[in-house]
């Protein structure tokens, strides 16, 4: 297991809410009425029309990936060249059409749920096939040296000989994405020889989540109560990274502001992040505000004091002050995986530079949410990460040996994206407009 529950949040495309409004309801009635019915219908319990659409995303969501292909990895290994990376894909696969499971309505007003994991691939959405090849980091050849203590690192580089382990390797796209077994795990008796960025995937969830119903108070709707049956997370023994603010970021309690930040909590970040207003939109003819999620939210701590928490090796962040990255070792059974937006979008220089093929662009990298402020719908999202391996010089491992610093190597990233379908679309320009 290597990077397990690296998911994106899902997408409530409620198509049930958008009928409390159809008729031209809104502006003619007034705002009392808009009031009364969202206190109504937007709860989250059996009845209502938002409960039902909750359980199961309505409109199709996506997870595109887009994997690093090494194209001078002897060059690395022997010679401590710049590596030299280019993008292959996408490769898609539909996630999210498994409805929630283990509802439980409980007596805070709130409902607890987990979310069941699933990804089909779509030849037709894709660049290629799940059997193309790719020349990527070898993974557990790679993480050994964070994960066993140095002292050891003299056997690993036995048992790394043995394997005939070098720091790179070649393997499918479904190898690298959904697991395969390895020679290197399996060799040193791991318990679970299996690995791959995302593996386990399918079948799996990222725990039981309680939310708020709004049935007190419906400015509560959809916001988390508790992950994990806590209150506060446990990864960064700090009151404030340790918080679990906002929703899941596929809702948010009715008639949002430009003015305020939009919060939510990710699992596969292991954190609360937030979203701020940008611009306005126009999607299907529906006004939306769009929310991005800005370069503070994963500055270094120089730049954003808030953010001191989250630095936990300052050894390898240079004290602290690279930005644009997020070690969540703390979180993934002491694995060296950093976060960033993809192609290190925001990251320092000193990240974006050591690795030639990483080009970040803004309009293709940022993670946006495209809100209906109304309702609090989430109707356009594009949520982008990349997922990344850190590796050090060593002196006793020989795949290390002619390192000179540490690297953030990408893996991956991936967009999960998804778009409010047209027949919802029109149901909302129909209610949201005067006829």
């Amino acid at each position: 297991m290597f990077c397990n529950k690296i998911v994106f949040l899902s997408i409530g495309f409620a198509i049930g809410l958008v009928l409390m409004i159809i008729g031209g309801i809104l502006i003619p009635i007034g705002d009392k009425i808009i009031q009364d019915t969202i206190n109504k219908e937007g709860v989250l319990e059996e009845g209502t029309l938002a409960y039902e659409n909750w359980i199961q995303t309505g409109s199709p969501v996506y997870r595109q990936f887009w994997l690093f292909n090494v194209k001078n990895p002897s060059e690395i290994m022997n010679h401590g060249a710049k590596p030299v990376v280019e993008q292959k894909g996408p490769y898609t696969y539909r996630v999210r059409q498994l409805p929630k499971d283990n509802i439980t309505i409980n007596d805070n007003h709130t409902i607890s749920y987990q979310q069941p994991y699933s990804a089909v691939f779509q030849p037709n959405m894709s660049a290629g096939s799940e059997e193309d090849r790719i020349i990527a980091l070898n993974l557990a050849a790679a993480a050994l040296q964070s994960l066993l203590p140095e002292q050891i690192h003299g056997f690993i580089n036995m048992f790394l000989k043995k394997a005939k382990a070098s720091l790179f390797q070649n393997r499918t796209v479904a190898e690298l994405l959904w697991g395969y077994e390895d020679p290197i795990l399996k060799l040193v008796h791991f318990k679970d020889t299996m690995t791959g960025i995302f593996y386990p995937y399918n079948g799996t969830s990222d725990g039981i989540y309680n939310v708020y119903t709004g049935k007190d108070d419906i400015r509560k709707v959809a916001i988390i109560d508790r992950w994990m049956n806590k209150k506060k997370l446990t990864f960064w023994n700090d009151s404030y990274c340790d918080m679990i603010n906002g929703t899941d970021a596929s809702s948010f309690p009715p008639f949002v502001h430009d003015k305020k930040k939009l919060y939510f909590f990710s699992s596969d970040i292991c954190r609360s992040i937030f979203a701020e207003y940008e611009q306005k939109q126009i999607l299907k003819n529906i006004p939306v505000h769009r929310f991005v999620v800005p370069p503070q939210a994963l500055a270094s701590s120089v730049e954003n004091p808030d953010n001191h928490c989250y630095c936990k090796d300052m050894s390898v962040s240079e004290n602290c002050t690279f930005g644009g990255i997020l070690g969540i070792s703390v979180c993934k059974e002491s694995k060296p995986i950093y976060i960033s937006l993809p192609h290190f979008l925001y990251a320092s220089d000193q990240i974006v530079n050591a690795i030639d093929g990483i080009n970040p662009n803004k309009e293709e990298h940022q993670t946006f949410l495209d809100v209906e402020p109304v309702t609090g719908f989430t109707l356009r999202v594009a949520k982008r990460i990349q997922i990344n391996l850190m590796f050090k010089p060593s002196n006793q491992i020989n795949i290390l040996k002619n390192i000179t610093k540490p690297t953030y190597f990408p893996l991956a990233w991936l967009n999960e994206t998804g778009t409010v379908d047209d027949e919802t679309a029109g149901m909302f320009r129909n209610s949201l407009s005067v006829e």
